[in-house]
């Protein structure tokens, strides 16, 4: 059984060693990558011509999404190994879960986890499940995108031994503002040594993209007046009660928004335009006035959220409607190479994965093309302005501070 890597791939496994972080791209190919590294690094196996199976097993745990998990995509890649989650046909147990399922974990010793898309950030029960694990076992953890700040690192950074605690890190390298009634941040000191440390664990897969990327912001308009008001009285009009905080505020801003039938006629021509479109949305309003929109013009539609789990539309012409934190990752579309965001998201990361979604290594597509429909409301601009800085949202902030129109 031959199994075949690209070099970019081979050259990662070179460098990959216990405790790694695999970076690389969405659709990079990570999954093999840290299956070929485990059969071979690991397990002392052999892959290409002169296959071989394993000469020293240990269990896998493969920690993922819940996504990933359901549509069995990580058993599609351990096929390629002869490894399986049904241990009748596998050389060793296989076991695949959620990230929600980590603690169930944590007493497991001897054996190789892969954690999949990162999730160890904070110190909430992921992460101390996290350190237990990888205290008593082997491991790696691949990600696309591993960390915006130096805090996002802390767990692997205690896991690989750098560090004893969360404490001891803080204490060394953060310095709080002395200006805030809680704790902030101010800068980090000695980044020198925290820049060394990364470089120890980073592994980045460096590959050349055969897909170009074409990203046209579509501008519609809103209703000014509207908004205008909803911002100065404080007041919701769809509940006729007073808004009782930043986040309901700009919750009811995003709503005038992004509900504008300006809006819907301007997805409505994408739709036409575009055969095969996969639309990205986040509030069930939005997904209300999308359904109304494909019935009306009478295309085959199918959904990805919180209440449906569709395929796509096995026809010549389809939408593909998914909720942004259901559907951001854990899934593939080579059927089509164009993404319209019809609403924006506040996560930098989750825009990411949603892009991914058709920017994988066996698409047959060389150009792909993401449409974003942003208006000129301040709450549209402060979004835009966030992600263009690969940070996230931030509500309160923008309630405080004000952004103008562009």
């Amino acid at each position: 059984m031959a199994i075949e890597l690209y070099d970019y791939q081979k050259d990662s496994i070179k460098l990959l060693k216990n405790g790694s972080v695999l970076c690389g791209g969405v659709g990079s190919g990570k999954s093999m990558t840290s299956l070929a590294y485990y059969f071979v690094n690991v397990c002392k196996g052999s892959i290409g011509i002169d296959y071989k199976p394993m000469r020293e097993p240990l269990d896998l745990y493969i920690i993922t999404t819940a996504r990933k998990r359901d549509t069995l995509e990580w058993e599609k890649e351990c096929a390629n190994f002869s490894l399986s989650t049904n241990i009748d046909v596998s050389q060793v147990p296989v076991t695949v879960d959620s990230w929600n399922n980590i603690k169930k974990y944590d007493k497991v010793y001897n054996a190789f986890f892969i954690f999949d898309e990162q999730r160890v950030v904070g110190s909430g029960n992921w992460v101390k499940a996290f350190l237990k694990i990888a205290k008593k076992n082997k491991w790696i953890l691949l990600s696309a995108t591993p960390g915006d700040t130096w805090l996002d690192y802390v767990p692997v950074f205690i896991a690989n031994g750098f560090f004893k605690n969360r404490t001891e890190f803080l204490r060394e390298h953060v310095v709080y503002s002395r200006f805030c009634k809680y704790p902030k941040i101010d800068h980090y000191v000695e980044q020198g040594k925290l820049l060394k440390l990364q470089n120890q664990i980073l592994v980045p897969m460096k590959y050349t993209k055969p897909t170009i990327s074409h990203n046209k912001n579509i501008f519609v308009k809103y209703d000014q007046t509207l908004y205008d008001k909803i911002n100065k009285e404080r007041w919701d009009i769809y509940e006729n009660k007073p808004v009782k905080d930043a986040g309901a505020l700009c919750y009811l801003l995003r709503k005038v928004t992004n509900s504008d039938p300006r809006r819907v006629e301007a997805i409505g021509k994408l739709i036409k335009e575009n055969p095969k479109l996969i639309i990205f949305y986040n509030f069930n309003y939005e997904l209300e006035l999308l359904r109304s929109l494909c019935n009306k013009l009478k295309v085959p539609t199918t959904e990805w959220n919180g209440h449906k789990h569709e395929a796509i539309p096995p026809t010549k012409k389809w939408v593909y409607l998914v909720q942004y934190t259901a559907g951001a990752e854990g899934w593939n579309c080579t059927l089509t190479n164009t993404i319209a965001f019809y609403s924006q998201n506040y996560s930098y990361k989750i825009k990411t994965q949603a892009a991914g979604r058709i920017d994988r290594l066996n698409t047959p597509f060389k150009d792909l093309y993401y449409m974003h429909l942003i208006s000129n409301s301040p709450i549209d601009v402060a979004i835009m302005q966030a992600i263009k800085k690969k940070q996230n949202f931030n509500e309160t902030s923008f309630i405080n501070k004000g952004v103008k129109r562009l």
